[in-house]
């Protein structure tokens, strides 16, 4: 998820949903060691959050979860799912999946330095490295070095020949694979990924699975988050609306404009509030087309935006 769950977008979600994990969009230990900009910035409200890292360097990633830790993020994820060129470059990302005693070795030392879970982020395999037993190792040897939790994306990832975005959707899902490995490690938790739309599709996957996540769905359609205390957490609590969410945003909106910063920074990841509903493309184009050029504030971007769900009582 580069450039698109950042710390605006987590705020968004956790005004709908109080019990979700929010993950960070992958974060090198190069930048957060060598970059001029903070990236390890949240609002405690976002918690309970996990910075995701990418890296292959045990001692950066040791020196990356430890700051991790003292900034306050619940827990440490190691991404070695993303198949794009620039992380294999770097030499991280789904490439790791051939190298599990590196993989190892880089939980080993994030654990040696913090209290907080170390989790790894995986694809089922790689290229023609795509068997069950090919898996079943990668999983075996990072647990040996005290990785408690997996999140396994249910396809396998094409290091050449297949874009990024080819690769969330090309590859065949292959739940069952996951399953699996639950079955043979029920003291893991594990977490599945890949290509699930709907609340009730992940509830049909904790019959096999102990988590789901979910990426661009929630991206695409955010309010989803609105039903997740209720359906996937148990907690009866009255469902929150869309003009609730959209008036504790403005607030929000209002302070980093306060703080310098431009409502687009924020409205961006908004485009989809009103998904499947009359004028949904109208507050798309609105927001899209003022907000990026407009001297307007971003409180009286939302108040115009919205006045067409406001006059016929969608709220």
């Amino acid at each position: 998820m580069l450039d698109w769950t950042d710390r605006h977008c987590r705020y968004f979600y956790r005004t709908m949903s109080k019990h979700s994990v929010l993950y960070t969009e992958m974060v090198t230990t190069g930048a957060i060691i060598h970059g001029k900009n903070d990236f390890l910035k949240f609002n405690e409200r976002e918690q309970p959050v996990a910075l995701q890292l990418g890296g292959s360097d045990p001692e950066a990633l040791a020196h990356c979860a430890k700051l991790a830790e003292e900034r306050g993020y619940d827990e440490v994820n190691l991404n070695v799912g993303c198949p794009s060129d620039r992380v294999q470059n770097g030499m991280f990302g789904a490439c790791l999946m051939a190298k599990p005693e590196l993989v190892a070795e880089c939980v080993a030392a994030m654990k040696a330095v913090t209290t907080i879970p170390i989790t790894v982020k995986s694809r089922i395999g790689i290229d023609d490295q795509d068997s069950f037993e090919f898996l079943l190792d990668f999983v075996t040897k990072v647990k040996a070095a005290g990785c408690d939790t997996f999140i396994i994306h249910a396809r396998k990832a094409w290091l050449t020949g297949l874009s990024p975005k080819e690769n969330r959707d090309i590859p065949p899902l292959d739940y069952g694979r996951v399953y699996k490995i639950k079955q043979m490690f029920p003291d893991l938790e594990i977490i599945i990924n890949g290509g699930i739309k709907t609340l009730e599709e992940s509830i049909e996957h904790l019959e096999h699975v102990d988590g789901v996540m979910m990426g661009r769905e929630v991206y695409q359609n955010p309010y989803i988050m609105a039903d997740v205390d209720a359906a996937i957490y148990g907690e009866p609590t009255k469902k929150i609306k869309r003009s609730e969410v959209l008036s504790e945003m403005s607030e929000y909106i209002t302070l980093h404009e306060q703080d310098e910063g431009r409502a687009w920074h924020v409205l961006r990841h908004m485009m989809g509030l009103y998904l499947g509903l009359p004028g949904a493309k109208i507050w798309r184009r609105y927001l899209s087309e003022n907000a990026v050029k407009t001297d307007k504030k971003g409180k009286e971007l939302v108040e115009e935006a919205t006045s067409f769900f406001r006059e016929r009582g969608i709220d």
